[in-house]
């Protein structure tokens, strides 16, 4: 006893030592170690790990996601992260000290603003590397689930007709896509290594990472119960009801999601976009008023900085509430996506207007003194103290920073996916019109014509339509001499590669597969496919039907609310800013008695154009702020509606970043010229 007590005390209870076949597994199927996994390996030096409570939710964690990690060396590395922002921000105060030396005491001269931003950021920096596996197993879980009716659907497809079910799990592993491939092969694996003496025993050990995802696992336990089935019919029985249970039960998840989702939502765009927006507004006021206090690199620290982590924290907590087993589908094979080109196009878009709106800044450095330019900018100097720009030129030219911005990550995106969302699309088409036209193979299969004939046949019925040109690319390649799989499949003129879809890949395998059985067979299995492929996109349509409301009322505030708003917003603060501005200047001059129409003596009021906050700088602010929130409310519209879909995400942005921001430019563009103009008004007398 003794003896096994000194091996256990060998061991730290935080350190996570995967077995000799999961090395190899990673080593044989997985990816080389990432730049978090090597610097999680070197940080462990400070053996510093978690508490027992978020041990074990750690390790799950790290095995859920195939990380090569231990938990020691996971919370070292965010410690190691922490102190090295707390030198950051102590170093920065030190030299903000020295360079300010000159007047005042030392510690007078410490901007502890600078100080306290470092130790914020490496405070939420421990926060998000410490749990980093967590949250990456929060994601896989995600993509993953995606794809759980698909996984189902591909077990089901081969089990009708043949009862075996590693090579199901295999056949499912082939086409379901990643992350969820990856699972399913690690559940061989463990066979193969012996680990297990079978795949039934391999997936239920699987199955507990998808303990509440009872559907789901529910399904599997199915399709494994079909095996002990004596007669056909109940086999053929269960497996209909394995794959009921999966699409029943997402959608019932789905219905109950979509109709809670409409409070947070509300919540989120009220906190995140609305009041801090239209809170904006009483800053130029409360700068002047609280004698220069309020500056605006504060407010690009609070609108550019805290508020839109708070707005992404808010968002992914409502993502997290999204049940899996539902989103888009991975395109299956590989693609040549220029993104060289498309990187080149929207970084020289981006910096090229990116300078025009940086133009006032840099002529007045290059040209301090010119009286020229200091009247366009309007620049108000007292001493070497200058303020602005003030004027309505550099509050124009400010739009373009925002829009730099906006365009140089639009360009990139669009350029980007512009290719391959027309093939989604046309594949999409082909999905729908796919169930009738298997449908319409089977019968004619079950004719007792043979495959190669009967793909013609359909061809002919189908013609003008997507399914008719996938046919028909079938029926030219059969005709060259090609054999039924190779006219499909073949890696040059395949009619698989202009309609990548998993699901229509796996059909035709499915059909290539059971041709070798005889025509009876492949006909009842093509027949069944269109079957389960019609019921699964009228779910589809359901659950979108569903999310229809909360994604429109979200694309809404991206396309219109929020750049509206924002814009009025910038326009009533420049309104602000030139009335303060003009009354500063009245003060200085010396002006006595009532300002005319408003009728208010300026003896007392503290306006001061030294203590305004620059036109410039706060549409900076709010400009920035805006392409946040459009870029964070995008995202998340987009893994509402399609789950973990990178694609549609890049699409969406692509689209977004250019109407939305441009939107925003001209509503302030027109509300800067309208209000200019009532402000001279007021201040002429009327």
């Amino acid at each position: 006893m003794d003896k096994i007590d000194e091996i256990f005390e060998r061991y730290d209870i935080n350190e996570y030592v995967p077995s000799i076949e999961y090395t190899e597994f990673r080593k044989n199927i997985w990816r080389n170690r990432n730049f978090y996994e090597k610097a999680c390996k070197f940080a462990e030096f400070l053996n510093i790990g978690p508490d027992k409570k978020s041990l074990e939710k750690l390790k799950e964690s790290i095995r859920v996601t195939h990380l090569d990690v231990k938990p020691v060396g996971v919370v070292s590395l965010g410690v190691l992260v922490l102190l090295f922002f707390i030198f950051l921000g102590l170093f920065s105060g030190f030299l903000t000290a020295i360079f300010n030396a000159s007047t005042g005491s030392f510690i007078q001269k410490v901007n502890f603003l600078i100080v306290a931003l470092w130790l914020i950021v490496g405070v939420v920096s421990y926060v998000y590397v410490s749990n980093y596996p967590n949250y990456s197993a929060n994601k896989w879980r995600l993509k993953a689930g995606n794809q759980m009716v698909l996984c189902i659907l591909y077990i089901m497809m081969y089990m009708r007709h043949t009862s075996n079910l590693e090579h199901a799990v295999r056949f499912a592993a082939e086409h379901v896509g990643e992350p969820l491939n990856l699972d399913l092969m690690k559940v061989l694996w463990d066979v193969e290594t012996g680990r297990y003496s079978n795949v039934a025993e391999s997936l239920d050990n699987y199955l507990r990472v998808w303990k509440d995802e009872e559907n789901f696992v529910e399904s599997f336990h199915l399709i494994e119960g079909s095996l002990y089935e004596v007669e056909e019919e109940g086999r053929l029985k269960m497996l209909d009801r394995a794959l009921d249970v999966m699409v029943n039960g997402t959608y019932e998840k789905m219905l109950h999601f979509a109709h809670d989702l409409k409070n947070p939502i509300t919540m989120l765009h009220m906190l995140g976009v609305v009041l801090p927006i239209l809170g904006l507004v009483i800053f130029p006021l409360i700068g002047s008023f609280m004698g220069g206090l309020i500056r605006w690199y504060h407010l690009a620290v609070l609108y550019n900085i805290f508020l839109p982590i708070f707005v992404l924290w808010l968002g992914n907590s409502i993502l997290s509430k999204r049940p899996t087993g539902y989103g888009e589908r991975e395109l299956e094979g590989g693609f040549k996506i220029d993104v060289g080109n498309a990187l080149l196009i929207g970084g020289f878009l981006g910096v090229l207007i990116l300078l025009i709106g940086l133009s006032p800044i840099i002529l007045h450095y290059l040209y301090p003194d010119n009286l020229f330019l200091n009247g366009l900018l309007d620049y108000k100097c007292r001493g070497d103290v200058c303020t602005g720009p003030l004027g309505l030129v550099p509050l124009i030219l400010s739009l373009f920073l925002p829009l730099s911005l906006a365009f140089g990550l639009g360009s990139y995106y669009k350029l980007k996916t512009k290719d391959i969302i027309k093939i989604r699309e046309n594949t999409k088409r082909l999905e729908r019109e796919f169930a009738s036209s298997l449908f319409q193979l089977g019968n004619r299969i079950e004719d007792g014509l043979p495959v190669e004939l009967a793909v013609g046949k359909v061809a002919g019925d189908k013609e003008g339509t997507e399914t008719g040109k996938f046919f028909k690319n079938v029926d030219t390649n059969l005709r060259f001499g090609m054999g039924i799989e190779r006219a499909i499949f073949d890696k040059e003129r395949g009619a698989i590669l202009g309609f990548p879809s998993p699901l229509i890949s796996s059909s035709m395998r499915v059909m290539i597969e059971t041709a070798r059985k005889g025509y009876g067979v492949v006909s009842r299995a093509l027949i069944s496919i269109s079957e389960y492929a019609k019921s699964i996109r009228q779910v589809e349509e359901r659950l979108k039907d569903l999310l229809s409301d909360v994604v429109t009322s979200m694309k809404g505030q991206i396309g219109f609310l929020t750049p509206v708003i924002a814009g009025i917003v910038v326009a009533i603060a420049s309104l602000i800013s030139s009335v303060i501005g003009r009354l500063s200047e009245l003060g200085t001059e010396g002006f006595e008695g009532e300002i005319p129409v408003i009728g208010t003596s300026l003896e007392g009021l503290p306006f001061d154009v030294q203590n305004v906050i620059p036109p410039y700088f706060f549409q900076l602010v709010v400009g920035l702020y805006v392409v946040q929130v459009i870029i964070i409310l995008t995202v998340l519209s987009e893994k509402i509606e399609s789950g973990d879909d990178r694609l549609s995400v890049e699409y969406g942005l692509g689209k977004n970043l250019f109407r939305s921001t441009m939107l925003y430019c001209l509503v302030s563009l027109i509300g800067v010229l309208v209000f200019k103009g009532f402000a001279s008004m007021i201040l002429r007398g009327g």
